[in-house]
């Protein structure tokens, strides 16, 4: 009782931390570094978003009329472009009149679209601060740009990582799963013992090798080989992703369902072949049915393994934020997401707490998908 509630509570504890800090980013700002984006007086445009910021220092957008503006130039302002418009001696030893002269720059042009620093607006700012919403769920879950670390305003969109997961988790289990299953029958029901006493040690033996074993495997045999195969650019694709998953969740559903099976009652064995059926009929229609609880609980952890794996996902995928349209494409998962950025993410900015916010979504992921296979099993359970 003592293991069953520390472990409850700790389980509970570590969820409630995750969504505590996935859930602050949504009153967040898209722009970091505590920066301010300013404009002339005189310009209409009094709000912006990300995506348009974005736009407009990556060239896209060079018009205010294309905001809904003045018919001008867009003149963008950093604070690494004071050395453009101001000497050492006018900012001051200390940069201590950088305030009153952002403010000058800000009043004499007409066109321009400064940032900078919170710190460095002055009591007496001549300009007009752009009101930028703050990160909204809808757009997070819905943008398809992932670039957490652009400047000045950072692109948060998940939908390309949540469709390489699930595509690449999906298709890992339609794989592994009945290979799988078939495995647990022959070793349970038709194998010789002795060629028993063999296989299912070894198989076992495959759950306790390191992913990233799997992952060297995947680089070097599967990768070039769908390279070859499909005459592709690359062969680091979800095909191979999906593949490396598979091999890695064979070993828990063989175990698990292979111990399913043989827990059915003999007495039940019996009275199927006695009521004249051969041994497939008993196997499908008496032993499967019985063990279905079992096989649903290895398809979960399957299921489990492929969604929450990251290392060899890493390696294989070609780690593209781009939504697939094909096996044959690169994608990146979420769990891969996080393994390769979290140690760079500083700690409490945006890029951090978009990585909670991704761990969220893997939870819910994980735990809707657990929850789907057992309605379709107790469903079948009802039926019969």
């Amino acid at each position: 009782m003592i293991s069953g509630t520390v472990t409850s509570f700790a389980v509970l504890l570590i969820v409630v931390f995750l969504f505590r800090e996935g859930f602050t980013l949504f009153k967040s700002s898209p722009i970091e570094h505590h920066n301010v984006i300013a404009v002339n007086t005189g310009n209409p445009v009094s709000q912006l978003d990300a995506e348009q910021i974005k736009n407009i220092f990556d060239q896209e957008i060079t018009s205010w009329k294309d905001l809904g503006g003045n018919d001008a130039e867009i003149l963008t302002f950093t604070i690494n472009n004071l050395g453009d418009y101001f000497s050492e001696e006018e900012l001051g030893s200390d940069f201590e009149f950088l305030p009153e002269k952002i403010s000058f720059l800000i009043d004499s042009i007409p066109n321009i679209l400064a940032v900078f620093p919170e710190a460095y607006l002055s009591g007496q700012f001549k300009g007009k601060l752009v009101h930028v919403d703050n990160i909204k769920l809808s757009e997070f879950l819905t943008g398809k740009e992932w670039y957490p670390t652009s400047e000045p305003a950072v692109q948060l969109g998940v939908l390309p990582l949540i469709m390489g997961t699930l595509v690449v988790s999906l298709f890992a289990i339609i794989f592994a799963l009945p290979i799988g299953i078939a495995t647990a029958i022959y070793l349970a029901e038709i194998a010789n013992p002795k060629l028993q006493k063999i296989l299912k040690p070894v198989i076992e033996l495959l759950a306790g090798i390191p992913s990233v074993v799997y992952g060297f495997f995947g680089l070097i045999t599967i990768v070039p080989m769908i390279h070859d195969w499909f005459n592709l650019p690359v062969g680091e694709t979800a095909l191979a992703g999906a593949i490396v998953l598979s091999i890695m969740a064979l070993p828990t559903i063989i175990t698990v369902s292979e111990d399913a099976i043989r827990n059915t009652p003999r007495s039940m064995k019996e009275a199927s072949l006695a009521l004249g059926a051969n041994h497939w009929q008993t196997i499908s229609r008496v032993i499967l049915p019985y063990s279905m609880s079992g096989i649903t609980a290895a398809a979960i952890l399957g299921i489990g393994r492929a969604i929450g794996e990251t290392m060899a996902v890493l390696m294989v995928t070609g780690n593209a934020a781009v939504i697939p349209t094909s096996l044959l494409q690169p994608v990146r998962t979420i769990p891969a997401t996080i393994a390769a950025e979290l140690g760079e993410a500083p700690q409490g900015g945006i890029h951090y707490k978009a990585l909670f916010a991704l761990g969220c979504i893997l939870f819910i992921m994980t735990l809707l998908i657990n929850i789907y296979i057992q309605f379709i099993a107790s469903r079948k359970k009802l039926k019969k």
